[in-house]
């Protein structure tokens, strides 16, 4: 195939666990291990004409981006303190494995690491949700552990494909990527309990709801960017997986 005909191979970060999880699954299976990702990424990466791939923890971070032409930090499970100096007193002693929901420092050390190899390749890439929380740690950036209520809600009660409660506005600063992408202002989807607080180096907070909470950064010297919504489910395509994808097909 002529170079101006590849498509970007576009790398999904996912999780690992257990399949006795798994209804139906049959027992003897049962202590063995699968890795998953959501196939709502896939879809709407294939169908901005890039191609999807899984990414599992044992591949090499720098190897890896030897082939890739971009980067999806998928959402998830909270990055666990130690890696970024919160409190580590609360962390339940739970194997990952056995319940998706807890920390996950295997797939902490591997995004990080991932994310530090595309970023060092000034390969495309997109952080969604946790992914957005795991560049900015990457960068040496921190947390906030639990947002408090206030007047935006951001842990919707509804489902996913749903383009979140209507006062969940998220208003971008004009000249910016996300400006670029998204315009002035888009009512997204939200599923999340923590958020950025102090922003790693370079990074720069673009966009944000009425209540200051951080939902899009980028990186001015580099093709990052980082979404703190569900961009694979929201109901109408809001352009995030088409940048990742048009991004990294310039670099073909």
């Amino acid at each position: 195939m002529s170079a101006d005909r590849r498509k970007p191979l576009i790398g999904l970060t996912g999780r690992r666990f257990r399949m006795n999880l798994i209804s139906g699954s049959h027992p003897g299976y049962g202590h063995r291990l699968t890795d998953s990702f959501m196939s709502d990424f896939a879809h709407r990466i294939a169908r901005a004409g890039g191609v999807p791939v899984m990414l599992p923890y044992d591949a090499d971070p720098h190897a890896l981006c030897d082939w890739l032409s971009g980067v999806v930090i998928t959402g998830g499970q909270d990055v666990h303190p130690s890696c970024w100096g919160g409190d580590e007193s609360a962390v339940r002693d739970i194997d990952p494995l056995s319940d998706p929901g807890v920390h996950d420092l295997d797939r902490d050390m591997f995004e990080t690491a991932l994310t530090t190899a595309a970023l060092d390749r000034e390969l495309p890439l997109l952080g969604v949700c946790r992914g957005m929380q795991v560049l900015n740690v990457t960068l040496g950036g921190t947390l906030i552990p639990d947002l408090p209520a206030g007047p935006v809600r951001h842990l919707m009660a509804t489902g996913p494909l749903s383009d979140g409660d209507p006062e969940h506005v998220v208003t971008f600063d004009p000249g910016t990527r996300a400006h670029a992408v998204f315009g002035d202002r888009l009512v997204t989807n939200s599923w999340h309990h923590q958020a950025i607080d102090i922003c790693g180096k370079g990074l720069v907070v673009t966009g944000r709801t009425a209540d200051g909470v951080a939902e899009a950064v980028e990186l001015s010297d580099a093709p990052a960017l980082g979404v703190q919504w569900h961009p694979e489910w929201m109901v109408g395509d809001d352009g995030a997986l088409r940048w990742i994808v048009d991004a990294a097909a310039a670099r073909l």
